[in-house]
């Protein structure tokens, strides 16, 4: 064993001292990885209020069509007042039917400001909103110190706000975002062959339409993402993040671009239908890989910095929200539940008539799912999550 890696057993190992206090540290048992999908993905199409009249009514061409037997496009059921979009059919459902998946909607931060860089250091931090913060702080950092036998990764290109702090971490850049369609090459190829021809200008503007538009809109959501691996990106990788954390790490992060979307998000099939077959297949993949022993020892909780406006936009997407929907999920989780302080989703439950509230705050259900995990007390749980009170969703 080399220096930093004495160093660094014994920083795991060392007591946390709060007020003059010292306490043991918990043994970590169960791995924790936590998926942050970067870009607020639209979470009311995918666990879907399907008993709500208000959802159909705002949603004219993105909307999940409520359960049915015979259309294999619409929401699958997972309450009386909730459904799954139809694109984890056959990665994320299983799971749910297993009892290993609880979804908890109405839940992000008290952050309204709705900028994705904002919210999401927010989120990282784990700091309450008011006041300065200290960006060299993170919660998984602050979570890493007060386990004993913590060995914490980020699958990130470099090491994330919410590892800011303590020791340094291990960080494995995972593959990036392609520009889909037809490329350069392609474009003139297909254009060249309508040369001298009437539609030829037709072409070689439609084209140039197209990346603009592409250029336009990959870059607010590259911008959104700020280098998170695609939604692909993670299906491809899931399986190797899988074997690293059987073999070694117990404490993961990683990030998942590309759900900011303004314009043509689609409904069953489109945008937003292909990224989440892609981060389903990931997931479902994953827990494959870690094997079904391990899979009982680990929690996966998916967030995201804020949900998307509960209307639809004049361009068949939507705009930037607050509430959002967080996953959870593992072999101990005890899902098969939509759990919090939720109700029927109607126009005058909207927060400032315009998206979810938020009724379960992010710092709360991490605090009250850490100490079921880790068996952590009220003072340690102060030093991760500082003036926030846990909330017990008993979900593992």
């Amino acid at each position: 064993m080399n220096r930093r890696e004495l160093i660094r057993t014994w920083a795991a190992a060392a007591p946390l001292v709060v007020a003059g206090r010292a306490f043991a540290a918990p043994q970590t048992q169960t791995r924790l990885l936590v998926v942050f999908l970067r870009g607020a993905y639209d979470a009311a199409s995918v666990v879907i209020p399907v008993s709500s009249d208000f959802y159909y009514k705002v949603r004219p061409t993105i909307a999940i069509a409520r359960p049915s037997p015979a259309d294999p496009m619409s929401a699958i059921p997972l309450t009386p007042d909730w459904g799954l979009h139809p694109a984890l059919r056959a990665s994320l459902y299983p799971l749910w039917q297993k009892g290993q998946v609880a979804f908890v909607p109405f839940a992000g931060t008290d952050d309204l400001t709705r900028s994705h860089f904002e919210t999401q250091d927010t989120i990282e931090l784990g700091q309450p909103i008011q006041g300065s913060r200290n960006y060299g702080s993170g919660f998984m950092s602050r979570l890493a110190r007060s386990l004993t036998g913590a060995q914490p990764i980020a699958f990130t290109g470099q090491v994330p706000l919410t590892f800011r702090g303590g020791q340094p971490i291990p960080n494995i850049a995972m593959t990036g975002l392609a520009k889909p369609g037809l490329d350069d090459r392609q474009a003139h190829l297909i254009s060249d062959m309508y040369q001298g021809g009437d539609l030829h200008q037709s072409v070689t503007e439609g084209f140039k339409v197209d990346d603009e538009v592409y250029r336009s809109l990959s870059g607010e959501m590259t911008a959104a993402s700020r280098g998170a691996i695609s939604a692909k990106g993670f299906e491809l990788s899931a399986r190797r993040i899988g074997r690293l954390m059987r073999g070694r790490f117990n404490l993961a992060f990683v990030d998942v671009g590309g759900w900011d979307t303004h314009v043509g998000q689609g409904a069953a099939n489109g945008y937003l239908a292909g990224r989440l077959s892609e981060l389903g297949a990931g997931l479902a993949g994953f827990a494959d890989e870690i094997g079904p022993a391990d899979w009982n020892d680990t929690v996966v909780v998916v967030i995201s910095e804020f949900g998307r406006t509960f209307r639809e936009n004049g361009d068949k997407g939507t705009d930037h929200g607050h509430g959002s929907v967080y996953w959870v999920l593992g072999g101990r989780v005890r899902g098969r539940r939509v759990l919090g302080d939720h109700a029927l989703v109607t126009e005058a439950s909207l927060n400032q008539n315009r998206d979810y509230p938020v009724r379960t705050d992010y710092r709360a259900l991490f605090g009250g799912l850490f100490r079921r995990m880790y068996g952590l007390d009220a003072a340690r749980l102060q030093t991760i999550f500082p003036a926030a009170a846990p909330q017990d969703l008993n979900l593992v």
